[in-house]
């Protein structure tokens, strides 16, 4: 009766609370989520493979009734007190009977439950899975086939003709393949038990089916096994993904942004996942296993993999090529030139209050030696063909303080250290405290944890963040982070230091209006100007100021109008950028369609000043365009539903520059004021 009663007050008190309307104010704002966190970081890479993960979490939501801890832990935008306060309700209650009871969990916010409600649904309470055989795997598994197309309307240098004689004696002076992208991605997955999964792909300017390659330039393959026994909880065969502890020995993580990482404050996702990006490069290939043992996991893995790298001469090579690009003669010298073998492991201890780990990664590399470019600033980059990394995590926990870490050391003594101390004395108030120590000896290729320089060397910081609900559909979030640099940087010729600080208010006064202001200001030290007669460093500055405006005014309707400011200084020299958007969306619950339209304006100095700004794009595909000088963008996007199984998805974006006649410059080059892009999309699902 009590649970009834509770469920009757929300549904009957919760004033102009209308579940479609916040459901369309809802399905944008974790892709706000995201893109804060790419700004802040510049990450896009990762960030695309995360827009991926939460699309397709977004397709295939958790029921309520049946969701665990663990798989809420992988929503990064929940804190530890409100999944425990959401499962701990279910169980004082029963089963959910709707959406409208998350209103009555003390610990989710309004703004939280924005977040959530794309990712759950409310289903039938089952806990009993179809058993795996071949009827069941035919009848009620899911296959998804998407195929990509896009292409430059305008021509760019690299796609000019010349003569041959031209071409003998230039190679690299135009492109080998096609002026156009595709990608082709093929999936099954069976009640989240088993996924198996085909991703191909070729960049624009790269070959295709011409004489200097057939097919696609990159390929990846992967099967996921999950929970096929007791004592196997994962197993990874082909391309998969990793992360374990903080990220300082491996992760494949996007780090969390200062501004998120107050409530999400240690990494949560640990152990392998599948592969299905076309990111060349973040990955790993082989095989990968996680067995379970009550609170005890175990888990290894093995990986070859071929790599690009730049190679100095027939012995060593001095950088891997990251970019995936193989354009040009020059990328095909690079190409897959060089192998990659790491194993490891990792032994994790978990109870509902403490969790302790040790991780070792060992890797090297064949037929050539690493040996970086001989500058002061890669003084203490890693040389030679083998490394090995080593670390223990750590984290103890109750409702109300969380302390966490990660300390580990290379082959050559190097050490690196992260720790933090959470605080959340009410479930309004959070406030968390990270301190980072990467020495500047510390090795290791795989690492991706919380830093302001983009990796874990040479760095020292101290963070404290804080994100405080003073009012009903307020709040306040804000941080500080110092750190210095204690070696040399590239541009940096002495040791250098920097600040950062945030602040930012949200205001969601009900379901059709939500609106943020946020400030920040970031300065940084590089070298001084070379005409100095003594070599100095000096500081630099950048304040942004970001303002928006959304609104969700029925059920079919989504409006979101920015403005941003942005304002560099250094020395003397002061430049300024200003842009503001507008953003249309209907989703007809009627009609099968989705159009999405977008506006923007700006003006910027400079390159220092350029501003980025989110766009809606293909399905699982993540899209931030930045812009410098003066000019406005333009994108249309639209999708077609025909019945449930096959879809149809297109955009079109232009932008036009009033402050220039030619666009860029190298072989992607083009002359004009203006460039247009067309992108398509067909997904069949059956």
């Amino acid at each position: 009766m009590k649970r009834l009663f509770i469920s009757w007050f929300i549904l009957l008190f919760i004033n102009s609370y209308h579940a479609d309307s916040q459901i369309t104010l809802s399905v944008d704002k974790w892709v706000e989520y995201i893109e804060d966190l790419a700004v802040e970081t510049g990450d896009e890479e990762r960030a695309n493979a995360l827009y991926a993960d939460l699309s397709y979490r977004a397709e295939h939501p958790f029921n309520l009734n049946i969701v665990t801890e663990e798989e809420l832990r992988t929503l990064p935008f929940l804190s530890d007190l409100q999944i425990h306060s959401l499962v701990q309700y279910r169980e004082k209650y029963g089963a959910m009977a709707s959406l409208y009871e998350l209103k009555g969990i003390e610990a989710l916010d309004f703004q939280t439950i924005e977040l959530l409600l794309p990712f759950v649904t409310v289903g039938e309470y089952k806990v009993d899975k179809p058993g795996i055989n071949v009827k069941n795997l035919l009848k009620q598994g899911s296959n998804e086939l998407q195929i990509r197309y896009d292409q430059c309307f305008q021509q760019k240098q690299g796609y000019r003709s010349y003569p041959d004689s031209i071409l003998e004696q230039y190679p690299n002076r135009t492109y080998l393949g096609e002026p156009f992208y595709t990608s082709l991605r093929y999936s099954y997955s069976f009640d989240d038990r088993i996924q198996w999964g085909v991703v191909a792909e070729k960049d624009a300017g790269e070959p295709f089916w011409n004489q200097h390659h057939k097919g696609y330039d990159y390929y990846s393959v992967h099967l996921v096994l999950k929970d096929m026994a007791k004592w196997l909880k994962n197993l990874c065969i082909g391309d998969y993904k990793l992360s374990f502890g903080q990220g300082l020995v491996a992760s494949n993580d996007f780090s969390p942004s200062r501004n998120a990482i107050v409530a999400q404050a240690e990494r949560r996702t640990s152990g392998f996942r599948r592969h299905f990006s076309t990111n060349e490069q973040d990955f790993y290939r082989g095989i990968a296993a996680t067995f379970r043992l009550k609170t005890l996991e175990m888990s290894l893995f093995y990986s070859r993999r071929k790599m690009d790298a730049v190679l100095n001469d027939s012995l060593s090579f001095s950088s891997i090529k990251r970019d995936g690009l193989h354009r040009l003669q020059r990328d095909w010298e690079k190409r897959h030139n060089l192998t990659l073998q790491s194993y490891g492991g990792s032994l994790q201890y978990r109870t509902p209050q403490w969790q302790l780990g040790i991780t070792a990664l060992s890797y090297s590399f064949s037929p050539y030696s690493m040996q970086p470019v001989d500058k002061p600033c890669y003084r203490f980059h890693f040389r030679g063909r083998n490394n090995m990394n080593a670390s223990v995590n750590y984290l103890w926990t109750n409702q109300k303080v969380k302390w966490y870490g990660e300390t580990a050391i290379s082959r050559n003594g190097g050490w690196a250290t992260l720790n933090g101390m959470q605080l959340t004395p009410v479930s309004y108030f959070s406030l968390l405290a990270l301190f980072r120590h990467y020495d500047r000896r510390y090795q290791a290729l795989f690492s991706h944890a919380f830093s302001m320089g983009g990796s874990v060397q040479n760095e020292q910081g101290v963070y404290v963040g804080m994100q405080w609900e003073p009012f009903s559909h307020w709040k306040l979030s804000t941080y500080v982070d110092l750190f210095r640099y204690p070696w040399l940087k590239y541009g940096v010729d002495a040791p250098s230091s920097g600040k950062e600080y945030m602040v930012q208010v949200d205001f969601t006064p009900n379901e059709v209006w939500s609106a943020y202001l946020r400030y920040r200001f970031r300065e940084k030290e590089k070298n001084g100007s070379s005409d100095d007669p003594v070599p100095s460093i000096l500081p630099y500055s950048q304040q942004r100021l970001r303002g928006q405006l959304a609104c969700a005014p029925n059920q079919d309707w989504l409006l979101k109008t920015s403005v941003e400011g942005v304002f560099y200084k250094e020395q003397q020299q002061q430049s300024r950028g200003f842009m503001v958007s507008q953003r249309v969306g209907w989703i007809p619950h009627t009609l099968p369609i989705q159009l999405d339209g977008y506006v923007g304006w700006f003006h910027t100095d400079d390159y220092y000043t350029r501003l980025s700004s989110y766009e809606k794009n293909m399905l699982y595909t993540f899209y931030m365009p930045s812009f410098y000088g003066k000019g406005i963008r333009l994108a249309f996007t639209f999708r077609w539903d025909w019945r449930y199984h096959l879809s149809l998805s297109g955009k079109v974006a232009h932008t036009h520059y009033s402050d220039r006649d030619v666009i860029s410059s190298g072989l992607e080059e083009i002359e004009g004021k203006a460039k247009t892009d067309l992108y398509l999309l067909v997904r069949w699902k059956f």
